[in-house]
């Protein structure tokens, strides 16, 4: 379109260098902070190769650009993980020049994958998971367009580190820089060389260059910057919405309400909106626009009048239409949130401030629902506290609720929702039933224990239901969409064993210190016969 060829030709103007270089032929994807153009490079044998221009939005921060780099010329280039060739820049312009694979489009392809295909599929994303893991990258970012397939080559490639963060002992010296800067603001004098490939190295000097531009007047903006970064980060990736408007979800936006907070031993908890959230820790209320408050102060003015009362006064303000002075005087809850909606984990949708490789395994155990179940996406949802209603009716209310307490979150739910059996759900909403029974003694794919767990029963008022009134999800119950399946060629899904759903209960566990690893899943005897 006449668009696209405007935004090729921005690009070469942009970033002159590419001109003697590629020829861009089309822009194959567009994302919150970047674009992704098919090119091919004219070689010096006059063989023509395909590459994949990935060019940066230039308000990316410096240090997040170099980042991503690393990453993909330390741990890419192997075990399914996209490698880099290329890095050109000008000025605050920067194109990541890497090698093309041809893919397939999840959403067109996931009803005619065999179950083989799906084992394989799977298989070879652990393998790009342990891979990462293994240099303490945490993705953020997993989802099946972030994960290209080429079916007829058996060919998989992880892609767009633009969002990933390293764990404490991370191999990646600048996401160890990224990791700082998130927690403190503050950035490493080391200056580390990325090797792309066999054939160019750069300095991170250079993209580090563009903010020592204008590091003379940013010194004094600098928590400015980074509150930003973080801003931007919460947006999370948009790279699906062409899916979106052809929806296969099982659930829609009607919903029970239900609230997360910090959790206290002694602590008491408030009642909330669905779209607002309690910092249970510091009496803090929070909304999305403003914080309430029956008197006609300022903001600013309150805060500054808060700011002398003592920190361990009691709060008056429980279950009131108001923000008593020492609620506002305590800090809001932050932490990280990038990602994917459909795909983050609860860990994450709850504001968990430690978030490990498990949000990863996470991602990937939303996309082995998809392949079983045949629905794409499998979640959607507005807003996270919806998100995490939604994992309640698959998982339960109750095993949310417990498994939150491990990682010190307190989650309120207006009713009891039972978990689902896996096996049971997916075979209905794929339109199969396989006949399999599960073996006696092996641990069953949905939780089943009955014990009685009271909702905030340790608190000294149980919840109650505010707005609109408690709606169930039933849509992935009716099975008014299901697929049709030929029966003469079920393609492997009428033997499903019982391993794949083992697997899929393992990787959905709700309390991430229990959730299987990248490596554990290789082993897994569902990938028995498959070699490492």
């Amino acid at each position: 379109t006449a668009g696209i060829k405007k935004d090729i030709e921005k690009l070469y103007e942009a970033v002159p260098q590419l001109v003697n270089v590629f020829k861009i032929k089309e822009k194959i994807g567009e994302g919150t902070f970047s674009s992704v153009y098919l090119a091919t490079a004219q070689l010096q044998t006059g063989y023509e190769e395909k590459m994949a221009l990935k060019h940066l939005i230039p308000t990316s921060h410096p240090l997040r650009i170099a980042a991503e780099l690393q990453c993909l010329t330390v741990a890419g280039g192997q075990d399914n993980v996209m490698g880099v060739k290329y890095c050109f820049r000008k000025n605050d312009h920067v194109v990541i020049v890497m090698p093309y694979l041809e893919h397939e489009s999840f959403l067109d392809i996931l009803t005619s994958l065999s179950f083989e295909e799906v084992r394989e599929y799977m298989f070879n994303l652990f393998k790009a998971l342990r891979r990462i893991h293994h240099f303490g990258i945490v993705h953020r970012d997993v989802k099946p367009s972030n994960f290209l397939y080429n079916r007829q080559l058996k060919k998989y490639a992880l892609v767009d580190f633009g969002l990933a963060q390293g764990t404490p002992d991370t191999k990646i010296e600048l996401l160890k820089t990224a990791y700082s800067g998130d927690q403190q603001g503050s950035c490493s004098q080391n200056n580390p060389i990325l090797s792309l490939g066999n054939r160019v190295s750069v300095s991170d000097t250079a993209p580090r260059q563009i903010a020592q531009q204008s590091a003379s007047k940013a010194v004094d903006r600098r928590s400015s910057s980074s509150s930003k970064a973080q801003i931007k980060q919460e947006r999370g990736a948009k790279e699906d919405s062409v899916h979106h408007s052809v929806q296969r979800s099982v659930f829609g936006e009607r919903n029970f309400n239900v609230y997360s907070s910090t959790y206290q031993e002694n602590s008491n908890t408030k009642l909330i909106k669905q779209s607002k959230i309690i910092d249970v820790s510091t009496r803090k209320l929070v909304t999305k626009k403003k914080i309430i408050s029956t008197k006609t102060v300022s903001n600013g003015a309150a805060r500054k009048a808060a700011s002398a009362c003592p920190l361990n006064l009691p709060c008056d303000c429980y279950a009131t239409d108001r923000v008593c002075s020492i609620c506002l005087s305590r800090r809001q809850q932050v932490a990280p949130r990038a990602g994917t909606p459909g795909f983050r984990a609860p860990e994450v949708l709850t504001k968990c401030p430690t978030q490990t490789t498990a949000i990863d395994m996470w991602s990937a155990g939303i996309v082995f629902l998809s392949l079983l179940s045949g629905r794409y996406p499998f979640f959607k949802a507005s807003d996270d506290l919806t998100a995490l209603a939604q994992i309640m009716t698959v998982r339960g209310s109750r095993e949310t609720i417990q498994a939150a307490r491990t990682f010190g979150k307190s989650v309120v739910c207006t009713q009891v929702v039972p978990s689902q059996n896996l096996r049971a759900l997916c075979e209905k909403l794929r339109g199969t039933n396989s006949g399999c029974t599960r073996s006696q003694g092996e641990v069953p794919s949905g939780s089943e224990n009955n014990s009685p767990l009271p909702v905030a029963a340790d608190k000294p008022c149980a919840p109650e239901m505010l707005g609109k009134q408690v709606q169930h999800l039933k849509s992935f119950q009716e099975g008014d969409h299901a697929l049709e399946m030929n029966s003469m060629d079920m393609k492997g899904w009428d033997q499903v064993p019982d391993e794949a759903y083992d697997l899929l209960d393992k990787l959905l566990d709700l309390n991430p210190a229990t959730r299987i690893t990248a490596k554990e899943a290789l082993l897994h005897p569902f990938f028995k016969d498959m070699k490492l």
